[in-house]
């Protein structure tokens, strides 16, 4: 029996693709979508395992704020092998009334210990940085040249120091891109610091020592570390850490691209299964022949299943070797905008894993055709497509059990995020669900309306457009979900950008201030505030004072043991900015506890930020364990705090009592709302009276979010237009799938004495219904989708923004209109003869 189906299968094959073309293309698409995805990943986490030391800066990198390594540290560390030094703040850089804020980096002249600097012109660096005729020398990132209006050769202000920028900074080794960064790279000696007069007590300054080992592993020299000094305010991390910050944005945009390409995925399955029907209702005459001469069933499964299997194959191969060759497209058409070079080459896991989701999904959606044709009696097929399909038997829906099972289960297992292709998992068959329940609700609703015969709906074209929504073997339900699912990803897509221009481009600039300026000197507060009104009398100033500090512990377990929510853990990461204040800051309110007296002389309170002691699992009189420059603070949680952090005003998620902090070197943070015609004359003042200051335009910074929020905009389009593509797919697939149907109905029609112009019309309220009421509910579970991505994992202002739903219901009504009126051209076109002499 193998033999012979495979040779009607090779039989069937020699008539060509027509038909399958839309069963290949579906499954090409999302076995893309879901291997590209993965192939991404693995190419940039091999990049950042290769090049984990240079991304690193060495073998181990220890950083702390505030101070250096002490001296017996320091011999410590040149223990285990070559020590480098060095320190990053945020200064402002001055060139006649020229400012500019830029990411200062001083290094000693053993950087880099590994790796190299790229400079233009080339040169060495420590050269590039030597003192020259009685200056220090320094490179920069093209931007800042720009944004002085200098050029090579010319001498900047930074602090009290001069220096010369000698040479572009095109690349450095262990710096991965931070697509936040509030100014250009400026790389001095770090022997200038001590010059500037910006090491002030409190200054924001990130000290680093980068360690190459000679012999003991990263592993052994950081216990060690940790053993010796187990007080020692800083962090130490080895390669396997080298950039966790891009490996998170990274793993994030893998999970969502792989959501998207399951997303394809479930759209391509409904094609497959109106492909592999129209298919199957198209050999119905063979098929029937086939029973006649004595074929059974099995016969009869066997070819078609050996047949749609192949095609199957060859589209989820096809989809396999796009997915493959993503990484390297990726890498020449971004090149240099890369964070990282990813490692272009083939990765065998997520090929076997997108495999694994094509063959599971042409087996969930495409046995189900394949065994309602090989069960159809004989005298069925004869009478052609329009009766009731015959029922599954239970070992084929047991297969389809089991298969679809086992999908949701590789999702979840496949995925970095569980908990997220859980969810996705859930919400998938659901979403199926209704758009299948409002199907069988349309094509019910038309059944009704087909028997009243007043007014519009006596109307022939009416009726002839009711009866085609509930008649069997109605197209109507792969038009809904193809159109259903698609049109929901776009309207997710599209009311989330909306939300996020209208947060970036409106709101918060009406409502942030005009300038952070950190770095104040205690002694320089009251003098500040003089400078700031004398060059604006109308602004309005806020102060805090501030540290930094991380946490270590929560109600007395280390914090690395701490299993927290996932939008929390960034608490758990790196330093922290830490105030104290007798009095609740402004823009907030209580969400539970009480604020303590002005007076608070007893042991150390905080007020934590609500949502984020949510994530931490901490509630009132819980304990807090904070290591400020080495110093341990335990804290009972006093209070907790709504705060309206989209104002971009000064608050902190962490205020402790105004005794906590007593005796710790601190600076002051301050916010200033100036009229724009003075923003320029406040900076300034500002800048020229306290060389140690540095400021921050809110409005710069906005801009660089816009940035990125634009291009995770294109992320996201693209994405989006991946499926509908797919639903576009899956609506031309049922289209195809009445076809037949159409050009018979219209030459009988046409006998009868219908035009063109009636089965227009009809055709158009048909069409026109199905469009109109699936993107009533794709409008509806979108907006609920955006709503929740916005609110619960942005953590962002939700507005609802009916134009934009407006117009993706209008593009759904014209998507639906288009894809009908495209399938009927022919059908409409068709001539009677030739139809009739085939019947």
């Amino acid at each position: 029996m193998s033999l012979a189906a495979l040779r009607f299968a090779r039989r069937e094959l020699r008539g060509g693709l027509a038909g399958f073309r839309i069963l290949m293309a579906c499954l090409a698409l999302g076995v893309a979508a879901i291997s590209g995805a993965g192939s991404l990943k693995a190419a940039f986490h091999a990049a950042l395992t290769q090049d984990a030391r240079a991304l690193l800066g060495g073998d181990l990198d220890i950083r702390q704020s505030y101070q250096p390594v002490t001296d017996p540290q320091l011999a410590a560390l040149k223990q285990w092998g070559t020590v480098s030094q060095g320190a990053d703040l945020r200064v402002m850089a001055r060139f006649g009334d020229a400012r500019r804020l830029v990411e200062l980096k001083a290094v000693d002249r053993l950087y880099p210990l590994v790796g190299r600097v790229v400079l233009e012109p080339a040169q060495d660096l420590s050269t590039a940085l030597a003192v020259q005729d009685g200056l220090p020398g320094a490179v920069a990132e093209a931007g800042l040249l720009d944004a002085l209006g200098i050029s090579l050769g010319d001498t900047i202000r930074i602090g009290d120091a001069s220096v010369q920028v000698r040479a572009l900074l095109v690349a450095e080794p262990d710096r991965v891109a931070n697509a936040l960064s509030f100014g250009p790279r400026l790389v001095v000696g770090l022997e200038l610091l001590p010059a500037t007069g910006l090491l002030q007590p409190g200054a924001l300054v990130r000290w680093s020592a980068r360690l190459v080992l000679d012999q003991a592993s990263p592993a052994q020299a950081k216990a060690e570390l940790a053993e010796r000094f187990p007080d020692a305010p800083w962090q130490v991390r080895d390669t396997t850490e080298a950039a966790p910050g891009l490996g998170r944005i990274l793993d994030n945009i893998a999970a969502f691209l792989t959501l998207v390409g399951l997303t394809s995925l479930l759209v391509g399955g409904i094609g497959v299964a109106s492909s592999v029907k129209a298919v199957m209702d198209g050999r119905l005459r063979s098929i029937a022949a086939l029973k006649a001469a004595g074929a059974g069933s099995g016969m009869i499964f066997a070819t078609y299943a050996l047949l749609v299997g192949g095609l199957a194959l060859a589209g989820i191969l096809a989809g396999l070797v796009a997915g493959g060759l993503l990484p390297g497209l990726v890498v020449a058409l971004a090149g240099d905008a890369l964070p990282i070079a990813a490692k272009v080459g083939i990765y065998p896991l997520p090929l076997m894993v997108a495999f694994a989701f094509g063959l599971l999904t042409a087996l969930v959606f495409g046995l189900a055709p394949l065994a309602r044709a090989a069960r159809t009696p004989a005298t069925r097929l004869f009478r052609g497509p329009g009766e009731e399909p015959t029922a599954l038997g239970w070992p084929v829906l047991a297969i389809i059990g089991t298969a679809a099972l086992a999908m949701a289960a590789l999702a979840v297992v496949s995925a970095d995020r569980k908990g997220l292709a859980a969810v996705f998992v859930a919400a998938a068959p659901a979403t199926l669900l209704l758009f299948r329940a409002l199907a069988w609700a349309l094509a019910g609703l038309s059944a009704r309306l087909a028997r009243r015969r007043t007014g519009l709906l006596a109307h022939p074209a009416a009726r002839l457009a009711l009866a085609n929504l509930y008649r069997p073997g109605s197209t109507i339900v792969g038009m809904v979900i193809s159109l259903g699912l698609g049109l929901t990803v776009l309207v997710t897509t599209a009311l989330v950008e909306g939300n996020l221009a209208r947060q970036f481009g409106e709101k918060l600039p009406a409502e942030a201030p005009s300038f952070f300026f950190i770095d104040l000197q205690p002694d320089q507060a009251a003098g500040f505030d003089f400078i700031v009104r004398s060059a604006d009398p109308q602004a309005r100033i806020e102060r805090a004072p501030m540290v930094r500090g991380r946490v270590v512990a929560l109600n007395g377990v280390p914090a690395p043991s701490v299993t927290v929510a996932p939008e929390a853990e960034w608490a758990l990461r790196g330093d922290r900015g830490l105030t104290s204040a007798a009095q609740m800051p402004p823009g907030t309110r209580l969400a539970a506890g009480a604020w303590w007296t002005a007076d608070h002389a007893g042991p150390p309170l905080v007020s934590l930020d609500a949502p984020l002691a949510k994530g931490l699992g901490l509630g009132l009189g819980d304990q807090v364990t904070l290591n400020v420059l080495g110093r341990e603070i335990t804290a009972r949680v006093a209070s907790l705090r709504e705060v309206e952090w989209s104002s971009l005003n000064m608050n902190f998620a962490f205020v402790l009592s105004p005794d906590a902090l007593a005796g710790a070197p601190h600076t002051w943070l301050a916010t200033v709302h100036a009229d724009a015609a003075h923003e320029s004359a406040v900076e300034r003042a500002v800048t020229d009276r306290f060389a140690n200051v540095s400021a921050i335009r809110v409005k710069e910074a906005l801009g660089s979010v816009r940035d990125l929020v634009a291009r995770a905009d294109q992320a996201v389009r693209l994405a989006a237009l991946v499926t509908l593509a797919g639903g576009a797919l899956v609506l031309a697939g049922a289209v195809m799938a009445g076809h037949r149907r159409r050009v018979r109905e219209a030459v009988v029609l046409k006998v009868l004495g219908a035009t063109r112009a009636d089965l227009w019309r009809a055709w158009l309220v048909e069409f026109g219904a199905v469009g109109g009421v699936t993107g009533l509910l794709a409008g509806a579970i979108g907006t609920l989708a955006a709503w929740a991505i916005l609110v619960f994992v942005m953590k962002a202002d939700w507005a609802f923004l009916p134009v934009i739903l407006a117009a993706t219901l209008a593009v759904c009504v014209s998507a639906s209109l288009a894809a009908g009126f495209a399938g009927t051209w022919a059908a409409i076109s068709a001539k009677a003869a030739p139809e009739l002499r085939a019947e």
